[in-house]
Formats: C-alpha cells, structure tokens, sequence
C-alpha cells in the first residue's frame, strides 16, 4: 500500500491536512523540523513521524513514501530542495503554494521529473485548484479563446504562512503571460471583476495561474488579479501574526474567484467560483489530491491539477459552486 507522507504537519494549515487524512483512512506519515510538536502530533493522530530539515541529502528521508505533500511555507524556501529529493528518491511531490516562482520551478525540473518518472504537482489547495478548474471550465464556452483574465477574492484575516507567502509573490514583480510567454508588467493597471455581487476594484498580482492556466487551456495571454478586504494583507513584522483564522473566522467568509475568457472574434465568457473559506477548502482538496495520486491518478513531470484530475476538480469538494454570469 502506498504511503504519503506530510511535511510541515505541525503548521497552521497542515495540521488541518493530517487531521483530515487520518479521518480519510488514509496510510501517512507526518514530518518536520521540530521533534517535540511533530512527536506530540504523531501520538495524537496514531500516525508515524519523521525529523528532518531540508537539505541536499533529504532524499535519505523519504525511504518508503510514495507521495509527499509539502505544506511548509514560504515554499521559495523548501519546494526546490523537496522537488529535487523527490525526483531522486521516485516520489511525487504536490504542495499547496500561490507562490509563482515554484511554479516556474516545477516547469524548468519537469524534463528531469520526466526522466524519473515522477510528478511536480504544486498548488493543490485552495491556490490553484478552484481558478484551474474554472479556466477550463470557461475555456469550453469559449470559440478560440485568447486571453485569460483571474481574479481571486480574499476575504477576511491571512495566516502567518500565508503572509509570508504573499511576501514572495510580491517579490516576484508583476508578471502576466503574452503570446505564451511570461513577462514583467509593472505598468499593470487594476481592473473590476464581478464576483457575483457587483463590480469591485481588483489589482494585478502574480499568482502561479500564470503557470497552471497556460498549461491547462493553453491559452497564450493570461492576466491575475486580486480584490483585497478588510485584513486581507497584514503589515509590519508578519513573525508575530497568530497562525491563522480561527475556525468561525473561516466560518464567516466563503471564498470567491472569476475568471473572464475572451475568444478571437471578442465574444467574453465569465464565471464565478464559490468554495468555502480557502483555508478550509485547502487541507480539503490537498488530502483528496493525495488520495487520488496515492491510488493511481497521476503524469509524470510538471502538471496542473486539471490536467491529473479533470476540469471538475475543484467541484469535488462539498460546498464548491460555479456560476456562469
């Protein structure tokens, strides 16, 4: 039987994943850094563990795992030593990042995952399960679609990890995809986007769709945007936020994106997606991804969670709705 393996367990939004692994039944183990949490963790679930830090040797440590799911953050920091270890030891790697460069990432290792017969599967969580199903959803609407625009609604408070993972992505400078070929964009201009409540004013963001849309509809210009609420982006030292929403935090606000298609005769198609809260919604889909490699779904190399498991994905998780506009 094929043995996953979560890493970062003891974090906000891990925890919550192997939570919903053991009540899923599913055979994994849980790792990280520090041995006091991921011992206490293990003894409360029943699960086995692992310490280790990321290294070049890490590979050692995945004897007998078949999948990992990485939910240790900012993954600017992990994901490549992780990927890498992966693609030695012959397993595949998925983790639930927003951050656009390990995407490019996983696309520049994918000949190598290629070669060993593994798969790079970022962004299984709530980033970017609902806008790749939905870009293909709306792709199929559409005659000769040509450009791809998203927009990710974020509402309410951000955990710590997840702040710092924005810090990445801002880093990474505002990119959008022309002809098919990513490029910088500073002088991106904010845009509306309806969410199904009225237009709201939306800014342009790189967010890893810039990978995952052009691989999934093979569309060649794709632009990402984001409508920012309340205490959506924290300031000052992000060390000292509190882990994340609380449970009837995330009871409070359900998350929304759009995506808006245009075909080559200028015909516009748009959707809307609805989930429940992305930090409920991410261990969700992340465990399901894993149940679905572990039994079998899965392509070697770099991929996107549509191209594994099919445009309605994201659907498959209870509480998920798309509305055409």
């Amino acid at each position: 039987m094929s043995t996953l393996l979560i890493y970062g367990a003891t974090g906000y939004t891990g925890r919550m994943a192997a939570e919903r692994a053991k009540a899923s039944g599913l055979k994994f183990e849980i790792a990280g850094r520090d041995h006091p949490r991921i011992a206490a963790l293990a003894a409360q679930l029943g699960v086995p563990f692992r310490v280790f830090d990321i290294g070049p040797d890490t590979e050692k440590f995945l004897s007998g795992i078949s999948v990992l799911l990485n939910f240790a953050g900012p993954f600017a920091q992990t994901a490549e030593a992780l990927m890498r270890a992966c693609i030695k030891a012959g397993v595949d790697y998925l983790d639930i990042t927003a951050e656009i460069n390990v995407y490019r990432l996983a696309e520049r290792l994918g000949a190598e995952a290629v070669a060993a017969q593994v798969m790079l599967l970022p962004g299984v969580g709530w980033d970017v399960v609902p806008t790749d199903s939905l870009a293909v959803h709306v792709a199929q609407r559409v005659a000769k679609p040509l450009t791809l625009s998203i927009a990710l609604q974020v509402p309410g408070s951000m955990s710590r990890g997840s702040a710092m993972s924005v810090s990445e992505i801002i880093g990474a400078g505002v990119l959008a995809r022309v002809d098919g070929e990513l490029v910088a964009t500073p002088d991106a201009q904010p845009r509306y986007f309806d969410f199904g409540e009225g237009p709201v004013l939306c800014v342009p963001l790189s967010f890893g769709d810039l990978v995952t849309g052009w691989h999934s509809t093979g569309i060649p210009n794709i632009a990402m945007f984001v409508h920012l609420s309340g205490e959506a982006f924290p300031e000052g030292d992000l060390s000292l936020l509190p882990d994340g929403p609380s449970a009837e935090e995330r009871d409070t606000y359900r998350a929304h994106a759009a995506v808006e298609i245009m075909g080559a005769d200028g015909a516009i198609s748009r959707s809307v997606i609805e989930t429940v809260n992305g930090y409920s919604y991410t261990p969700l889909a992340a465990v399901e991804a894993a149940r679905r490699v572990l039994g079998g779904e899965r392509r070697a190399g770099f991929s996107t969670p549509t191209k594994v498991f099919g445009g309605g994905f994201a659907q498959s998780i209870a509480g998920t709705v798309i509305t055409d506009l």
